[in-house]
């Protein structure tokens, strides 16, 4: 099976206008662009066009994954709870003649509009070109493999793919996330450090190597005059 694509949260933010708008929740990247061409002008879509490029895991339920409920004061039934105003798929408070509910299945259980995972933890690496020495910083999902990761930096060089990914001397599975071929993260270091995103991971290219934050550091340490 194809490995699911994996988004930052920074990656979901930018899809946040009315011809272009993702959300995501409990875990998963929603492209609802086609929701919105379909019900165009529909007013109960004010609420989600407002958490356009956002999270919304707080309006559902963690264990039933459907919206949450509440029990309407006024009648004493279980309702959707939405604090933000109904929206689009919600049933009126008071039964309506008007109100369609031949849809099939509500937006947020439509799989048509899923498009990948939320990264659960990013993570900052330098990607250097040991030939050219040229410096990328990418954020990463922590999740991906160097493959996937890869694949984030060939808008930066085309020819990625030919050079040789070292850590230590030893070559890296491309397979593997960068925790798996023990690369740690540089909260394990500097966490409590104000310049904590000076010390991230660089990776190598060419005949290069990877080094952790503490090496780098250990490095620049043994380079001062004492």
């Amino acid at each position: 099976m194809r490995r699911p694509k994996y988004f930052t949260p920074k990656e979901v933010s930018v899809h946040n206008t009315l011809k272009d708008i993702w959300v995501s929740y409990l875990g998963k990247v929603y492209d609802l662009t086609p929701l919105l061409e379909e019900h165009k002008g529909d007013v109960l879509l004010k609420p989600i066009t407002e958490c356009a490029g956002k999270d919304i895991s707080h309006w559902f339920d963690q264990k039933t994954k459907d919206i949450l409920t509440h029990v309407d004061p006024l009648t004493g039934c279980i309702k959707y709870y939405t604090p933000r105003g109904r929206f689009l798929h919600i049933p009126p408070p008071c039964p309506r003649t008007d109100w369609a509910n031949d849809f099939g299945k509500p937006w947020w259980k439509d799989n048509r509009y899923e498009v990948g995972l939320l990264s659960a933890k990013t993570r900052w690496i330098r990607i250097i070109n040991t030939l050219t020495s040229q410096e990328q910083r990418l954020e990463v999902c922590s999740e991906e493999t160097l493959d996937e990761i890869l694949q984030r930096y060939l808008r930066y060089n085309s020819h990625a793919e030919s050079y040789t990914w070292k850590h230590n001397g030893v070559n890296l599975d491309m397979s593997k996330t960068l925790s798996e071929n023990g690369i740690p993260e540089e909260d394990e270091f500097y966490c409590g450090s104000p310049d904590c995103d000076l010390f991230s991971p660089s990776i190598c290219l060419s005949l290069g190597f990877i080094q952790s934050n503490a090496e780098q550091q250990n490095k620049k340490d043994e380079c001062q005059p004492t």
